[in-house]
């Protein structure tokens, strides 16, 4: 996974906007006016509800528009279009909070990208309901920070842990098998910016031993969904998913292993996605540049 086309500083535009013409070659002329070298270049129509979508990057280098006027300068193209638009640059890197709770796949899996550069952010605290994986956090130096919840305590902890990942700056929750549900309270304090894994046996198979139910049930296939975290369970915009065989050899742990290897590769494909900027949120789906 390739973070950039170029290893110069990027701006990075994602817009969505009524669909109509001249909006690619009104940014194209922006761009080119000012010396912009366009690195990559995704754009989307959704015909049925005539949306346009678009995400675009280009080098900082040579651009006749300081970053520090850049927002100023693509505002009235905006107003113009009637854009929903956000500007990123690729030499900041977004500040990650990872949640957990006892298993430790996701967790192992997003620290290793972390720590070899796939996966490029800052993960400034761990935050957890149980202290299962507290030395984990401690052998990587990873702040962990303990929040037991109950369902009397639940709003008083949640209020906490958002002041605390404010104060922490946190751009990104990853729920790493946090096996937690969080309430409006956190979702609306994040909105789009909390990504959880689970399987994809819903609703099919719900509860606390689903790859049991899905065994007996002799699935042929097992999976993992990514997506932003909404008020509704399990209902957000998905982001990334995957799916491998099983076949009637294969035993409960055989599909529990398989699901795991999976959900470790979907969730850090979500996360690479996010941090990258190649994510629009568009009602309750997700626009995704690959």
């Amino acid at each position: 996974m390739s973070t950039s086309l170029t290893d110069s500083p990027t701006a990075i535009l994602l817009i969505s906007c009524p669909d109509r013409a001249g909006i690619v070659a009104t940014l194209s002329t922006f761009l080119y006016e000012n010396r912009g070298n366009i690195v990559d270049i995704n754009q989307h129509v959704d015909l049925e509800e005539g949306v346009f979508f678009m995400r675009v990057e280009w080098e900082l280098e040579g651009f006749a528009i300081a970053r520090e006027g850049l927002a100023a300068a693509v505002a009235p193209i905006a107003e113009r279009f009637a854009m929903r638009w956000a500007l990123h640059f690729s030499d900041i890197v977004p500040r990650a909070a990872l949640f957990v709770t006892k298993d430790n796949h996701c967790f192992y899996d997003l620290l290793s990208r972390q720590e070899s550069g796939e996966l490029r952010m800052e993960i400034p605290l761990i935050v957890s309901n149980r202290e299962d994986l507290k030395p984990v956090a401690e052998r990587f130096g990873i702040p962990f920070r303990h929040f037991p919840i109950t369902a009397a305590t639940k709003g008083g902890q949640e209020r906490a842990q958002i002041a605390m990942l404010r104060e922490e700056r946190v751009d990104l929750v990853v729920l790493a098998r946090y096996m937690q549900i969080l309430s409006p309270l956190m979702t609306e304090a994040f909105p789009n910016r909390i990504i959880n894994i689970h399987h994809s046996f819903l609703p099919a198979f719900p509860g606390a031993r689903p790859y049991h139910s899905a065994h007996k049930r002799g699935v042929k296939l097992v999976g993992a969904t990514s997506h932003y975290v909404t008020e509704e369970l399990d209902e957000g915009p998905i982001i990334a998913q995957g799916v491998t065989p099983v076949s009637h050899s294969d035993s409960v742990h055989d599909f529990i292993r398989k699901g795991r290897a999976l959900e470790q590769t979907v969730l850090s494909r979500a996360v690479w996605l996010h941090l990258n900027r190649r994510t629009l949120v568009h009602a309750n789906r997700t626009i995704v540049f690959g």
